[in-house]
Parts: structure tokens; sequence; C-alpha cells
């Protein structure tokens, strides 16, 4: 403890040999304006490094949540250790706190949707529709459009990257080795998934992060839904002509879904109903309502936990529904809970404190009064979604949310949706993309994305010109 106490004292007399810009100090306790000087340039370095390792990990295979978690330690230690120093440790903690307590919301809101898509993947509905799909022995352009379709209206209460990988399953299971088929397939699932995600407060995590702001209500986000159809069905029907006219053979798989999947289904939208009911009408938070939904499926394991003889009637009584008895191991919530997608959960906690950080320094100030004063409302979110195809959308919305620009609620609905489709120009763009990489290897690859871009590119700008066009009452 005595060296630690030694070190941090040295860390001080270190930071107070340095001159800070713009102290606005002692009696007001103003928030210090750093963007001119080493502490702002240290914490923009370090930022920069982690999220190099973030767009590297597919080569270095290091989760993109380590890199992120420790500069988010890094930003606010300089931070913090620079407002102690000059007497106003008060303010760097009340704003951690406030960073702190929006990424907890966030955090347990997501932490609820995906413990009920792992249930329901183990109660194995997905594999269901899945089989469902291939037993039809559709031609594969009636599986282009059937996949992609599926794509845009099931991630919008699904999240969009385990309804890509459902899809690409599917596809994956039809196409075989027709490598032209599964690399177009890919693509339109990719576009579907983002832009079925991009009118649904649901379908993603930029879109659930702008809901639980406060600036765009509820219903409203279902004005980009015409857009959203049209940023997927324009790059689909150029990629359809490029589809092979060939009919694969049928599959005779069958598989019955779980005792209580479809209880469970019902559970996950009355969730649903739940969380926007507590935040419409009872003005608490959506993230309430959704532990509240939690708790029904609690219930509901419980209930299965309790009643397995229930599983041994059913298959003794038709042996077609022997599969829906399950693993011996009886439903376990936690076990749900557990095969959370954890890294990406820990990475919006590192980019939400990183990027707090960064605007508690100042850097969101000046970003916002270039884009949106000097390019201007529509010019600046229409680069917010060129940028989210480089850059994971997480960061990029959650700066505008902090910049908290002066918008119309049209505005705000464009970001919305340039972010959440914008990541469909490239395949690193979006998780869905970087996920059917891998699920698809040697098939689906950054390049054989990047040669449909132009039509991708194409329903992007159409998407933006039809949101300004019905929706212009909204701004």
């Amino acid at each position: 403890m005595k060296t630690i106490k030694i070190s941090i004292t040295a860390l001080l007399a270190v930071l107070s040999l340095f001159p800070l810009s713009s102290m606005a100090a002692e009696a007001g306790h103003e928030i210090m304006d750093l963007t001119q000087n080493w502490v702002g340039y240290t914490a923009i370095g370090i930022f920069v490094i982690a999220y190099m390792l973030v767009m590297a990990e597919e080569f270095t295979h290091l989760r993109k949540s380590k890199p992120v978690i420790i500069a988010a330690g890094l930003i606010w230690a300089i931070i913090g250790a620079v407002y102690m120093n000059h007497g106003m440790s008060d303010l760097a903690e009340h704003a951690v706190r406030h960073n702190l307590l929006e990424y907890a919301e966030l955090m347990l809101f997501l932490l609820v949707a995906m413990t009920y898509i792992n249930a329901m993947e183990e109660r194995q509905v997905f594999d269901a529709l899945r089989a469902w799909l291939i037993q039809k022995g559709y031609g594969f352009r009636k599986l282009f459009w059937m996949t992609g379709f599926l794509a845009f209206f099931i991630s919008p209460v699904a999240d969009n990257l385990t309804t890509a990988l459902l899809m690409c399953a599917v596809v994956l299971s039809v196409g075989g080795s027709n490598t032209r088929f599964v690399s177009i397939a890919c693509v339109n699932i990719v576009v579907a998934a983002n832009a079925g995600g991009a009118f649904s407060p649901f379908g993603d995590i930029t879109t659930l992060m702008v809901w639980q702001k406060g600036v765009v209500d509820f219903w409203t986000f279902f004005a980009l839904f015409i857009p959203s159809v049209v940023n997927f069905v324009i790059p689909a029907a150029i990629m359809h002509f490029a589809i092979p006219q060939d009919q694969p053979d049928a599959s005779n798989e069958t598989v019955h879904m779980k005792r209580g999947a479809r209880r469970i289904i019902s559970l996950f939208l009355l969730t649903i109903a739940t969380a926007v009911s507590f935040h419409n009408f009872l003005g608490l938070p959506p993230v309430i309502g959704m532990l509240t939904g939690l708790g029904y499926l609690q219930l509901m394991g419980f209930y299965l936990k309790k009643t397995p003889h229930k599983c041994r009637e059913l298959a003794s009584h038709n042996a077609e529904h022997e599969g829906q008895m399950g693993d011996p191991v009886p439903f376990d919530i936690f076990n749900k809970v557990a095969r959370a997608e954890w890294d990406t959960l820990l990475f919006f906690y590192g980019v939400v404190l990183c990027v707090g950080g960064l605007g508690f320094l100042g850097y969101l100030s000046m970003a916002s009064e270039i884009m949106y004063n000097q390019w201007g409302a529509t010019s600046a979110n229409i680069a917010v979604g060129v940028l989210s195809a480089i850059v994971d959308n997480i960061p990029v919305m959650f700066a505008v949310l902090t910049m908290q620009p002066d918008m119309s609620t049209g505005q705000w609905l464009l970001v919305t949706m340039t972010a959440g489709v914008g990541g469909s120009l490239l395949s690193i763009g979006s998780a869905a993309g970087v996920a059917l990489m891998g699920q698809a290897r040697g098939q689906y690859t950054f390049f054989s994305h990047m040669k449909w871009a132009p039509a991708i590119a194409l329903g992007y700008a159409a998407s933006i010109v039809c949101h300004m066009w019905i929706n212009s009452s909204y701004f």
C-alpha cells in the first residue's frame, strides 16, 4: 500500500509540472478544456491505439473488449489525477459516474435481450426455422429473397448478429459448394439484417441508445420502415440477376422445438411490451421493464425444471416429439445469462467510458462545432453513416449522443438510420458482416462484399432521399 501511495504522489507531482490550458478553476470549479494540452493528446493517442487493436481483431485474435477496457481505465486515471491535483476531483467523479450509469442501463437491457435469444436458441426455435426453410426445396433466387426478407423482419426483434448467423446457416446448408450463390446471399443477408435493425429500438445497439436517451419516441422509429426497405431492396434487386437459377435438392431434416419454446417466444414479446409501457406510460427507464421481463423467464424456467415428467409423457404418447424432451440437464436461466455476448457487453463498457472521457476533455464539443455547426446536420449525419462502415457504429453513435447537437426529430432519425445501415458498405462495418466472414470462410470475404459496394451505396443514398421525402414533417 505504501508503494502505491508513493507512486500516486509521484504521478501527481509530475502532472503538476505541465501547464494546463483554459482552466476556469478554483472558484467556479468549471470543467477544464484540455483539448490543446498534453493530457488531451495522450488520451487521444491511447484511444487510437486501442481502436487499432480492435480493428485488427480478425488477425490478432485479441478480443475487442480488452484494449478498450484498458484504454478507458488509463484515460480516466489521467483525468482523475489532473483534476485531483487541482482540487476538483468531485467533477471527474461525477462525470465518470454519469457515464457508468448510462452504460449500466444499456448493458442490463442488452443482457436480458441476449438471455431470451439464448433461451430460444436452446429450445431449438432457430434450428426449427432453418430446417423448415431447407425442407421447402426453393431455388437459389427464391431462397435469396426469402433469407433476405426473413433477416430484415427478424432483426428488429432479435439482434442483427443472431439473425445473420441463422440465415447464413440456411444458405450454407442449401448452397453448399456453390460459392457464387453463398457469397451474394451473405452480402444480401448483412444488408437486410442491418436495414431491418434500423427502424426498431430493439434492432441494434445504436437504435437502443437513441431510444433510451429519449431523443426519439418509441413509435417514431417506425417512420424509418420504408427508407429501411429501400436500403435493403435496391441492392438486392441488383444482385438478383447475378444469382444462379439452379434448383438445389430439398432436405428431409426435421427439427422439433423443445417444450416451452412457444411460451418463451410469447414471454419475450411480453417483455418488450413491458419495457415500452414502463417508458411510455410510467416515465421509467425501459431497462426496468426488461428486468421485469427477465423475471417472467425465470418463472418459466422454474416451471420447466419442476415439470420434467411432462416431457416424458409427451414423448411416450408421440414418438415424433421425442426431440422435445431436451437435455438431461434441466432448463437453467443462469446458463443462458452466462452465454450472453460478454465480449460485446464489455467492449461497450470500454467504448462508453473512453468516449465519455474524451467528451469530458472537450473533444466532442470541438467535433460537434465542426460537424453540426460548420458542415450542417444533414451532411454530418450522412458522414456518420460512412464513418460507421470503418469504425464500429457504437462509439460513433455514443459520441453523437454525448455531443447532443440541437437537431430536429427528422435529423435524429436520419443519424439513427445512417449509423445502422452505413456498416453495410463494408463487410467489416458491422458485427453481422464480421461474423459471416468467419461462418462462410473462403466464400464470403471482404473483397466479395466490396464487389457489391456500389449497389449498397446506391441503396444507402436512396434510403436517405426517401427518408427526407416521406418524413419531411419531422424536419
